[in-house]
């Protein structure tokens, strides 16, 4: 009896509309998919500190402009409400203020019998704010040895330029960290040598770090003056590129350093790109299913008579529209697979060329994953029309 009312329903049924519904809704997730992917693949290259692409961080600071403090321009720090606005900001994850040492320091160092000394000034940062992390980044005033991370710009000025035009050694940064140093500090009456340490080398941060618990105590000892407002701001950025970053920059008069605005518009026309390809797959994906959604329509009123006597017969809406219900899911779930072996297949051909820029592809589950969430729905909402377009007409 089932098979003779599945004869008696699926005579009008139309396999070119079945098909196109198919064909459209392939085109759609596949292209969701491999879009979805791709990003991901892509921006995994922004999780490595000594990627190509730079990390989504900036040093913000005040433009200087003409003569500078001399003329009372560009000499004035960030206040607790110019920092407070700039975390607002929809581009901004997180903010970090610069403080520098209000004391003098200087520093010496002894090399193959040759001495030197130098001025030197010191800054520090919030710890979450470093791309290099040393194990013993920490002050205490009872055994006072002060680490130090250096800009790894300043290694290369000293290898390259001072140390090959003075006749000196160049030097690893595993050599230079067993460099013992001096520092001297000084202010507020107080004079005090430090034995000093180079702990590490930032590719982020063109300063002299040393930890916030003895910039805080050298400041109350040595300082003869309050702590000053920060100079600079590190900021962590979430859509690196954005061009309202600029747009804020250039209101408020603030500049960013190097060329962190240049490479970010790589991240933020990734971003867009893959937003515009995943916006047209939606749309292809949002056509097919008005058209299975018409085809059921029109299928329905073309067998409102058959589906009629079949009521007469004693058959309910659930038994009779469970046929139309397999035929949903079965060309969903046909699509569901087709979609994710596309996307796998475009996945191996991108795969190499990455691998071969140090790019490790990530995981297709997420993305397969999205996949059967998106063709969840869409099966949930056709069969509740279904469900509802027989109850309405019998």
């Amino acid at each position: 009896m089932k098979n003779m009312v599945w004869r008696l329903l699926r005579r009008n049924i139309s396999a070119g509309q079945l098909a196109g519904y198919a064909i459209a809704n392939l085109a759609g997730l596949a292209i969701v998919l491999t879009a979805i992917q791709f990003y991901r693949d892509v921006t995994a290259v922004w999780e490595e500190d000594d990627s190509f692409m730079t990390r989504d961080y900036t040093v913000v600071s005040r433009k200087v402009t003409g003569l500078g403090s001399l003329t009372g321009s560009g000499g004035d720090g960030f206040t607790k409400e110019e920092i407070a606005d700039m975390r607002s900001q929809p581009w901004v994850r997180r903010v970090g203020e610069f403080t520098a040492s209000g004391y003098n320091v200087s520093a010496s160092v002894d090399m193959g019998g040759r001495g030197m000394s130098t001025a030197l000034f010191f800054e520090s940062i919030p710890d979450e704010f470093f791309d290099v992390r040393p194990s013993d980044w920490a002050f205490d005033p009872e055994h006072p040895e002060i680490p130090v991370i250096l800009s790894k710009d300043y290694l290369s000025l000293y290898n390259f330029g001072f140390a090959s035009s003075r006749g000196l050694p160049q030097l690893s940064e595993a050599m230079i960290g067993m460099v013992p140093l001096r520092v001297s500090i000084s202010g507020n009456g107080r004079q005090q040598w430090f034995p000093a340490r180079i702990a590490g080398f930032s590719s982020r941060l063109n300063t002299i770090a040393v930890p916030e618990d003895f910039m805080k105590w050298a400041n109350e000892r040595f300082g003869e003056l309050p702590v000053a407002a920060p100079s600079r701001l590190i900021v962590e950025l979430s859509r690196p590129g954005d061009p309202a970053i600029k747009d804020y920059l250039d209101a408020h008069g603030y500049e960013m350093s190097g060329d962190n605005a240049d490479t970010g518009k790589a991240s933020y026309f990734l971003t867009v790109v893959t937003g515009v390809v995943v916006a047209v797959g939606a749309v292809i994906s949002l056509l097919s299913f008005f058209i299975l959604m018409l085809s059921i329509f029109l299928l329905l009123q073309k067998n409102r008579d058959k589906l009629h006597d079949l009521m007469l017969l004693g058959y309910s809406p659930g038994e009779v529209s469970r046929y139309y219900s397999i035929i949903v899911i079965s060309i969903n779930a046909a699509v569901l697979l087709l979609s994710i072996a596309v996307m796998l297949v475009a996945r191996a051909v991108w795969r190499q060329p990455l691998a071969g820029i140090g790019i490790e592809p990530s995981s297709p589950w997420p993305s397969m994953l999205i996949g059967f969430l998106i063709v969840s729905a869409i099966t949930a909402v056709n069969l509740s029309a279904i469900r509802r377009s027989m109850r309405r007409y019998f």
